[in-house]
């Protein structure tokens, strides 16, 4: 069975005594007659993919081809090394860890589009992250990354991953809803406490826009995928905490879809708005197309 909703996800995870990691597992083993090993071998590849995103830009500076972002990575790498962080190491990680995958991508190296290619930074440092935090092998960290893709397919299912249909919330929120659930689950809790991590992520970034300086997803969305990042991480404590989502992640869901769609289109990945008309998001705009 597929389930085509939050609530029907936890049914059957429950009826089944299953994770979330496993529902994805078993459902992409039937859809595409593969095996067990074939499915972790291909996960493999896209983990590798990732490790390397959120590496590059710590060991140096990577810059984008507009030259927009790029270097932060690195600053923040090395400001985790002098032990001067307040938040600590773990935290100070993820941020240079997505900020690298964003920096990558600008850059045009590769990098795994999960959810998209504006939010990739942040499922990558959260698995990364907390794998290396959590003592996890690289099969365990695979496993969250299926446990994401549960939680994905839900996503996708009833909403949008699109920036341009449903602003930044449906880009680097759903990345960190998907994020928080995956380590929920990393950390011992249920598919229901995964799904109430994903809604209270959603709940913390309802109305968020897309409006990307010069139409590029660098400014503001690298350092947005520092903050989805963050957003997972302390939500997966939150709930693991005993917190839980008042507002069950189905109707949070519908929620998020439907503040997308009333979104007036200059908010929507146009760059006719927000930060991208501001004086400063202009002359940003200028400069990169001068260059042409």
């Amino acid at each position: 069975m597929i389930a085509k909703s939050a609530s029907e996800l936890i049914e059957i995870c429950k009826t089944e005594n299953i994770k979330l990691s496993e529902y994805a597992i078993n459902l992409e083993m039937k859809q595409k007659d593969s095996t067990r090993e074939e499915l972790f071998l291909h996960m493999k590849e896209t983990l590798d993919v990732m490790r390397c995103g959120a590496t590059s830009g710590r060991e140096k500076e990577v810059y984008s081809l507009s030259g927009l972002i790029g270097g932060d990575a690195y600053k923040l790498q090395k400001y985790l090394e002098s032990g001067k962080s307040l938040l600590g190491d773990t935290a100070v990680k993820a941020m240079a860890m997505a900020l690298s995958s964003s920096e990558v991508n600008g850059s045009m190296g590769r990098i795994v589009a999960c959810p998209t290619a504006g939010s990739c930074g942040i499922l990558p440092a959260v698995i990364l992250t907390a794998g290396e935090k959590l003592g996890k092998s690289t099969n365990e960290m695979m496993e969250g990354l299926f446990a994401a893709s549960a939680v994905g397919m839900i996503i996708g299912m009833n909403a949008t991953f699109a920036g341009a249909e449903g602003g930044c919330q449906s880009e680097c929120g759903s990345a960190a809803a998907m994020a928080s659930a995956a380590v929920v689950e990393m950390m011992g809790g249920t598919p229901e406490m995964s799904l109430n991590a994903g809604a209270i992520v959603f709940k913390n970034v309802l109305g968020l826009v897309c409006d990307p300086v010069a139409g590029l997803v660098e400014i503001p969305c690298a350092k947005r995928n520092v903050a989805g990042a963050i957003s997972a991480l302390s939500t997966a404590d939150l709930v693991m905490a005993g917190v839980s989502s008042k507002i069950p992640f189905d109707d949070t869901l519908s929620a998020m879809y439907k503040i997308g769609i009333e979104l007036p289109a200059s908010l929507r990945e146009t760059a006719l708005g927000g930060l991208a008309v501001t004086k400063t998001g202009l002359a940003l705009k200028d400069k990169v197309f001068s260059k042409k």
